[in-house]
């Protein structure tokens, strides 16, 4: 079942019995059992590319070498990734070798930034790739890109190998969590988990001598359409249990994927609705604040039916 992937005694006891994520599932993934994310132990990434649709403090000039995992363990209806996010969705499973050479390639025509999407539910995976990077003497910045629905024991666990952490803020109201994502509990497991991240990283994005990013916490919202009252007291959560300092970075890329059930999905965000999300930040305190433009729902519409997926390894 490991195959070429080498975990460390820690990372196998974690797979026998998963409580990865809030979900704790208890499943062992190391005998080939899944559960909410319908993994197992061995590495299950859709794409490895050069992405250029992060926060510029973060994307650089060339770019970031993303490694998107396949199946999400929240499971937003809206979701822009929904090709490989759904947990449903198509696996492709692959060596530490083989992605690590991929990575290898995308560095040398990106900034020296690795960035992990969705890694909750691999943890172990994306833990082995960075070693494996290591003894290849690469030393990339590493960024964990998350949703935040993550268990605070996990990210203790990360301290001292992430240099970044790019966490979305997205309910402030557990009904809506529910509504859209099928968790009763994001508002306080996400509220855990970024305090955590606000632990060890501060408020502070820290920059080389170029102002590229060394080390920080960036939070992301995304404003969603009619919505606005969410992303206000997603802001007050921050505020109240942070600090209004730490840099957040408010996303108007919100687009409808595909016909949704609840109408207002089916809207992209109007200027009217995300001036009054900028302004309400503004006025509770917030001086770090990272913008888009509405136009960015155009630019930021990923398909991941154009990569060509990695050889099953089986």
């Amino acid at each position: 079942m490991l195959k070429s992937i080498i975990y460390t005694s820690e990372e196998e006891n974690l797979l026998k019995h998963c409580r990865l994520c809030p979900r704790e599932c208890g499943t062992n993934r190391l005998k080939g059992e899944c559960g909410f994310c319908n993994l197992d132990s061995r590495i299950a990434i859709a794409s490895v590319c050069n992405h250029k649709g992060e926060e510029p403090v973060v994307n650089g000039e060339k770019g970031i070498c993303n490694v998107f995992f396949s199946h999400c363990n929240l499971q937003c209806v809206y979701c822009q990734n929904y090709q490989i996010s759904n947990r449903l969705s198509n696996v492709n499973y692959t060596s530490a070798e083989t992605i690590v050479d991929k990575i290898t390639a995308v560095l040398q025509e990106s900034e020296n930034i690795v960035g992990f999407v969705s890694p909750t539910s691999q943890i172990p995976q994306m833990l082995s790739i960075i070693r494996a990077l290591r003894e290849r003497n690469l030393q990339p910045l590493i960024v964990y890109n998350t949703n935040s629905y993550d268990r605070v024991e996990m990210l203790k666990r990360l301290e001292g190998t992430i240099n970044v952490y790019l966490a979305d803020m997205r309910y402030a109201f557990s009904d809506l969590g529910y509504s859209l994502s099928g968790v009763k509990d994001y508002p306080e497991k996400a509220i855990a988990a970024i305090k955590e991240m606000y632990r060890q990283k501060g408020s502070s994005i820290l920059t080389d001598k170029w102002d590229k990013i060394e080390s920080g916490l960036i939070i992301r919202v995304l404003c969603l359409p009619q919505m606005q009252q969410n992303s206000m007291r997603i802001l007050d959560l921050i505020a109240e249990n942070l600090s209004c300092n730490v840099q957040i970075s408010l996303l108007a890329q919100y687009y409808p994927p595909f016909a949704m059930a609840d109408e207002a999905l089916n809207h992209r965000l109007s200027q009217q609705e995300y001036a009054e999300i900028v302004n309400y930040a503004i006025d509770l305190g917030f001086s770090k604040i990272i913008t888009q433009e509405l136009s960015s729902a155009d630019t930021f519409q990923p398909d991941f039916t154009k990569n060509k997926p990695f050889e099953t390894v089986l």
